[in-house]
């Protein structure tokens, strides 16, 4: 299903639109958008708006699954612009946003879906999920120049830390329950990343609620919705599991020649289940069993 703008699915949604959690995919390119797609398909998302540029070609058993929008996708806070648009016409709903090449997971996701995790994190008086981006990125980079590979996945099983997120309205006093998370690829090779871009935490997941909007970086205006867990016990979190950083490092000139490999001896195959990623202690389970 194709609109022509994301004001014109909005606007006049199709019978049914919004009634689940929904998924919005921002295709900066077409590297692994199918593979996005049917993830997210999988996991149980209902509604998968894919914001694209015009000619983008999804495979055609998706074309019926997906809601295509057309969308300026290389405009400044693209992405977050599109999430604070559909979160004001879908109040109540949940809301997921990532990028093409970037993979939801969350505790025991193989055999549960994501309206049940989401259900059950509602429950808990919670109304947004904190999220982890991990990076991944290919093993041999001869064979895939751009460190994009389903089949040759790797990731860092350590080198991630947390500092305390300063409050300036506060005297720069730490913030309750707030954490900027590190690690990964941005941390490894931070002279290549802007300082602005270095954390790796997201509130990916939200109950949409008006007034409250996504801010550029990935937090929302409502500091409770920003917190890693409640105050009584841990929470549910998630990951983005995403190529997006190593396939920037090596597609900008300035880095590209300088990066030789990614892997070091931190470095285990990826092996595409939740259970490593808890087992690594990239996400929470909380009291999800």
């Amino acid at each position: 299903m194709r609109h022509a703008s994301l004001a014109a699915l909005l606007d006049r949604p199709p019978t049914g639109f919004g009634k689940g959690p929904v998924a919005l995919i921002l295709a900066e390119d077409g590297v692994e958008l199918d593979s996005t797609l049917d993830h997210h398909l999988k996991i149980g998302f209902r509604d998968v708006v894919l914001l694209a540029p015009e000619g983008v070609e999804v495979h055609p058993e998706q074309e019926g699954r997906v809601h295509i929008v057309r969308h300026d996708v290389f405009a400044e806070g693209a992405l977050v612009a599109a999430v604070n648009r559909a979160a004001a016409a879908l109040p109540g709903r949940w809301i997921y946003y990532c990028h093409n090449a970037e993979y939801l997971f969350f505790p025991f996701c193989e055999t549960r879906r994501v309206g049940e995790m989401l259900a059950f994190h509602a429950e808990e008086r919670r109304e947004a999920m904190l999220t982890y981006v991990i990076d991944l990125y290919a093993g041999d980079l001869g064979a895939a120049p751009d460190a994009v590979s389903l089949e040759d996945a790797w990731l860092d099983r350590t080198g991630y830390y947390a500092l305390a997120r300063k409050d300036p309205a506060n005297d720069w006093q730490p913030k309750d329950r707030q954490l900027d998370f590190h690690g990964g690829l941005r941390w490894r090779f931070e002279e290549h990343i802007p300082y602005s871009r270095r954390r790796i935490d997201r509130i990916s997941l939200f109950r949409a609620k008006p007034g409250v909007t996504l801010r550029p970086d990935f937090t929302l205006t409502e500091e409770e919705m920003n917190t890693y867990s409640c105050r009584w016990h841990n929470n549910l979190t998630a990951a983005v599991c995403s190529f997006r950083t190593a396939k920037a490092l090596r597609t900008n000139p300035g880095s590209r020649h300088a990066i030789q490999t990614f892997r070091w001896p931190n470095s285990v195959r990826f092996d595409w289940n939740s259970r490593q990623l808890m087992d690594l202690g990239l996400m929470e389970p909380g009291q999800w069993f």
